[in-house]
């Protein structure tokens, strides 16, 4: 089965693109290359418990497992040392990137407490979006007994785009709630 938000990409948003940014090559028109959700577990240097809970999490909203990141140098300050687990991420490409995104942007950011659309600067100079989740309830595949402690994440969507105003305009077709 594929993706609806791919069958929609390519029968409605490529042709609009084109029309819009005048491309003459359809292989032009800039696509949703990856998304990287990433969430980093700080106080997992205190209790190492708390990365068991974020990856399994995250496997569920993913749809994948996770790969758990580890410290890259020791900070005293922080008690942290070298190859301490403090986080995890996951790549999505291919169905899995277009069934999440379409569950982002249909089901999860309209959950989110008083929202208004997700901000417009968040664009990096060429044409990725990146934005954080401060909860994790707002996926419905997370069983809201089974959560200790409420975790945030960082969803970086990385597309073909060579600009930001493309990267906005593809996102904005795709569904992506921008703030008016």
């Amino acid at each position: 089965m594929a993706a609806r938000l791919r069958d929609h990409y390519q029968k409605k948003v490529v042709p609009s693109l084109s029309k819009e940014f005048g491309y003459k090559n359809q292989m032009a028109v800039p696509k949703l290359e990856k998304i990287s959700i990433n969430i980093g577990m700080g106080e997992a240097t205190q209790n190492a418990k708390l990365m068991d809970g974020a990856v399994n999490e995250l496997g569920q909203i993913a749809g994948q497992k996770p790969v758990v990141t580890k410290a890259k140098k020791s900070i005293a300050q922080f008690k942290l040392r070298e190859g301490q687990s403090i986080g995890c991420m996951v790549t999505l490409r291919g169905e899995r990137m277009y069934e999440f995104f379409d569950r982002l942007v249909n089901v999860a950011l309209p959950r989110v407490r008083d929202f208004r659309g997700v901000s417009t600067k968040s664009f990096d100079g060429r044409g990725n979006y990146t934005l954080g989740v401060k909860d994790q309830l707002i996926f419905p595949e997370i069983d809201y007994a089974k959560v200790e402690k409420t975790k945030g994440m960082n969803i970086s969507i990385t597309t073909t785009a060579r600009t930001d105003a493309e990267g906005l305009a593809l996102l904005r077709q795709m569904g992506m709630p921008f703030r008016q």
